[in-house]
């Protein structure tokens, strides 16, 4: 049988012969990740269960990101109880503190995942680890607890789309105007429990942190996993944290479901407009839309790379009077990397607010809550109504290019105008 990379991953960690899509298969897990929202329900379910002790203390992995240093008591009470279970269980990967980033951002970043790994993580958006060859994807709190007690879990052989990318990106355009133009085109569904397959010239071309970004948002395809081929590029970053992986590549004659192709080449930086993903136009196409905030961050678009896109825009310019420019380094190292680059100062200068790393306005949790009638935009990965605040604001979806150059003029703006 010709494989392809989710079936190569997936057969590497069952003993079952994977026979194609639509097979259900029970798979040992390389890594199982929860946060400081779902940890709390998974350790629920772990303590009905029975159990008395995780699986290996190694490989299993809680950050408590969203609301941490804890905005109110509900927040310190979930915190405290993830907390306890850590110390309980002797978890060696618990990050709270100042060692806490953006799980999807961190766990890369601390060698924790990366190419034939199998993750399962209480957390939609767990797909990111895709970007470096990773089978990983989010699940229930149920699931996770099971996969805590038991290092293993069951699969449903996803089909697989290839997504063929040829040419190379322009300036102000990376991985998140890639994956909003798949999106735009193949709808929010269009990925159902399927694995969207990354290659083409395009991929050699494109920066680890452009395909961490593009797996981050397959989910909002519907998609099971979003899986590029882990080739000398992400050898050399995963070795850089520690790490001695392999190559992963698909079988030359491997059978998809469908093929799409991409041009990328000359394709103009893309944002989407609310209140859906898919609702994707080319930033020249949008016209004149005032914007309230900006925020450049998230799981999705946190990583050094876009601190330096914001800042280019941003350098010599300052944010417009009106607007909320909310800048968030997704972990410690990509605060100390712009310290070190100088981009903090940078921001200080443009009139951007600086915030520790955090998931906050993202989901509308904090450090950042939209008001009626106000409208964000935003390095996120959803837009849907109200997830930043009232049901009576709207959020676009960006990259750091646009977002910045949008802070700056005060509404939705395409930087290469600048």
């Amino acid at each position: 049988m010709h494989r392809t990379i989710a079936e190569k991953i997936l057969q590497s960690k069952t003993d079952q012969k994977i026979t194609g899509p639509g097979q259900i298969v029970r798979c040992k897990l390389s890594l199982v990740l929860a946060n400081d929202i779902t940890a709390p329900l998974a350790i629920k379910s772990f303590r009905e269960m029975g159990a008395n002790k995780v699986f290996d203390k190694d490989k299993v992995v809680f950050v408590c990101d969203h609301f941490t240093p804890n905005k109110d008591i509900d927040s310190a009470e979930q915190v405290s109880v993830t907390r306890s279970f850590a110390q309980e269980m002797g978890i060696t990967h618990y990050y709270e503190g100042g060692n806490c980033g953006i799980e999807h951002a961190l766990l890369p970043e601390e060698g924790l995942v990366g190419p034939w790994d199998l993750v399962i993580g209480a957390d939609s958006h767990t797909c990111t680890y895709g970007g470096i060859g990773a089978f990983s994807t989010g699940m229930g709190s149920t699931d996770i607890a099971a996969g805590m007690v038991l290092g293993e879990n069951w699969f449903k052989v996803p089909p697989s789309i290839k997504v063929d990318l040829h040419g190379k990106m322009g300036k102000y355009v990376q991985g998140k105007d890639v994956i909003l133009k798949l999106i735009g085109t193949i709808g929010v569904s269009g990925a159902l429990y399927k694995a969207l397959e990354f290659g083409g010239s395009g991929v050699d071309k494109m920066s680890i942190e452009s395909r961490l970004t593009i797996a981050n948002m397959a989910i909002e395809a519907g998609a099971k996993a979003g899986l590029f081929p882990a080739d000398k590029k992400t050898l050399k970053y995963t070795r850089k944290a520690g790490r001695s992986d392999e190559e992963i590549k698909p079988d030359k004659f491997a059978m998809y479901e469908s093929e799409i192709d991409m041009e990328i080449k000359g394709m103009a930086p893309q944002v989407a407009l609310p209140h859906l993903p898919e609702n994707v136009k080319g930033v020249d196409e949008v016209g004149e839309l005032e914007i309230h905030q900006a925020v450049i961050g998230s799981c999705t678009n946190g990583r050094i790379e876009d601190m330096r896109q914001a800042a280019d825009i941003l350098r010599g310019r300052k944010v417009d009077k009106h607007v909320r420019c909310i800048i968030i380094p997704a972990t410690p190292r990509v605060w100390s990397d712009c310290v070190h680059e100088g981009l903090m100062q940078v921001f200080i200068d443009a009139g951007a607010i600086i915030s520790p790393p955090t998931c906050g306005p993202c989901l509308g949790g904090h450090m950042g809550i939209l008001a009626k009638g106000e409208r964000a935009i935003s390095t996120t990965n959803r837009n849907f109504r109200g997830r930043m605040g009232s049901l009576d604001s709207e959020v676009i979806l960006s990259n750091p290019a646009v977002a910045a150059a949008s802070a700056v003029t005060g509404r939705v703006t395409d930087p290469r105008s600048l």
